[in-house]
């Protein structure tokens, strides 16, 4: 009796644990989501009265420098979130805090951070002269210490969603973008009437603002660190080596390259196959580029959430509830992005039409279409990036590098055809292509990956059980030659 009880009291409470993991998944996929939605809401917003201060000249010189911070981000602080996430979530399944991932972590990408601040600041002359405008040469300089305040920022954010802690992550970001937005539409107003240095002071407020962003995070951090004081000594934390933070993060860095280099790639491609046969090649790989894509990257943005909790729930989870943590993330990216892809095809025109409302006639009917063929990608995009996520989680995030590497070398083979033989339609056909291949891809290296994890946990579990049967048999505890063994030693006295 008193074994059924015990038995039914452990059912029970695993039970329960499952419930809370799904809850804490859900909540923490909610806040990032939410959060990640809201910044990009509000950014969005902060471009329509910024273009009627400082009009398209200035949007542009903005847009000039923008794209090469975005390129340093990528290699400085791209890969820090998720990579920390996961070896924070391995150390506190271990018991420990994960204070040791943060501090190693910390001293590696504000070295890494520093680099790329140096390195825009020491370029910026070149790069403003290759551009054809020392306008924009002081927009470099007030933007370059962004890249090493980030850097830092991403390392917090990645050790608070190891912890399952998502709210820091969203608070930051709603933050960063309102005092960017505060301050960029309180310098183009006073400098509207030289748009040079409005410019350069709306580069200076995304500093302030990533500034900030780093205090409030910090302040998180210290209380945190508060919590963790009172449970355990520091000192029973176990090192991390630096080469254990790249091991991870470097391959998820280089994932995070290939799609801004293969939208690079693009640009110059299907615009040259566009200007093959029409006149109008800039003008529809815009629609499709800076239309269709950034459309569908909405409910993508969304999905975003659950690649992020995912990383701390999966990593935390031994083999068998590794899979069953897979299963759900990918089943509730589905939930999301769906009726996202379904609502986008039956609503396109309305969607082109809120979104870019300046669009009449042919342009318009044109990216209409193109969201309807691309809505299929909202699913697949998203989904990617979730197994992505699960794979890291796994200590595994070369396999989806791999897997994207080969889905983009698919998707530029397919403009070659497709863009002669459908216009600007068959980039976006490729596209389809490019993301249903890493999808796939993804989800046969994460089934793989969980097979060897579910073998490795049978043979464990199987050779646990030997050794407590042996142990069982004779209650010396020295196995079967225990006598031999006394014997042994009685010969040798």
């Amino acid at each position: 009796m008193e074994r059924k009880e015990r038995t039914k009291g452990r059912n029970a409470a695993k039970r329960e644990g499952k419930k809370q993991n799904k809850s804490g998944f859900l909540k923490g996929a909610a806040l990032i989501a939410s959060g990640g939605f809201i910044a990009k809401l509000i950014g969005a917003v902060y471009r329509i009265p910024l273009t009627n201060l400082i009009g398209g000249y200035g949007l542009g010189l903005y847009q000039m420098v923008y794209p090469v911070y975005c390129l340093l981000l990528t290699v400085s602080a791209t890969g820090i979130p998720s990579s920390i996430a996961k070896l924070t979530a391995e150390r506190i399944g271990q018991g420990e805090s994960g204070k040791s991932v943060l501090k190693t972590a910390m001293k590696l990408f504000l070295i890494i951070g520093a680099v790329g601040t140096v390195l825009m600041a020491v370029f910026a002359p070149f790069l403003a002269a290759a551009q054809g405008s020392k306008s924009v040469l002081g927009g470099y300089y007030t933007l370059a210490p962004s890249v090493f305040l980030v850097s830092a920022i991403s390392v917090f954010r990645g050790w608070f969603q190891g912890k399952n802690k998502m709210f820091p992550t969203a608070a930051s970001e709603i933050t960063e973008q309102l005092v960017k937005v505060g301050f960029g539409l309180l310098f183009a107003y006073l400098y509207r009437s030289n748009v040079e240095k409005a410019v350069v002071a709306l580069l200076l407020a995304v500093t302030v603002s990533e500034f900030v962003a780093l205090l409030l995070v910090y302040g998180f951090y210290r209380r945190e660190k508060k919590k963790d004081s009172a449970k355990q000594s520091e000192n029973e934390e176990k090192k991390i080596s630096y080469k254990s933070v790249l091991k991870l993060s470097v391959p998820v860095t280089f994932s995070s390259i290939l799609l801004p280099l293969s939208g690079l790639i693009d640009s110059v491609l299907v615009t040259r196959l566009l200007a093959g046969f029409t006149n109008d090649a800039v003008t529809l790989y815009g629609l499709f580029a800076g239309g269709a894509v950034t459309i569908i990257n909405l409910p993508v943005s969304v999905c975003y959430g659950v690649a992020a909790a995912s990383v701390p729930s999966v990593a935390a989870a031994d083999g068998k509830g590794a899979g069953k943590r897979v299963g759900f993330s990918l089943l509730v990216t589905l939930l999301l992005s769906v009726p996202s892809a379904i609502g986008l095809y039956l609503f396109a025109e309305p969607a082109a039409k809120i979104v870019f409302r300046s669009l009449r006639g042919e342009e318009l009917a044109t990216l209409v279409r193109l969201v309807k063929i691309f809505s299929v990608s909202a699913i697949t995009l998203s989904c990617t990036q979730t197994l992505s996520a699960c794979l890291t989680a796994q200590g595994k995030p070369q396999h989806s590098a791999v897997s994207m590497l080969i889905a983009i070398g698919v998707k530029t083979c397919l403009h070659w055809f497709w863009v002669r033989r459908f216009s600007v339609f068959g980039a976006a056909y490729a596209s389809n292509v490019c993301y249903l291949v890493a999808f796939s891809l993804d989800l046969l290296y994460n089934l793989h990956v969980l097979k060897i994890r579910k073998k490795e946990r049978n043979r464990n579990d199987h050779g646990n059980r030997f050794g407590s049967e042996s142990r069982g048999s004779d209650p010396s505890g020295r196995g079967e030659n225990s006598q031999g063994g006394e014997l042994g030693s009685k010969d040798r006295r």
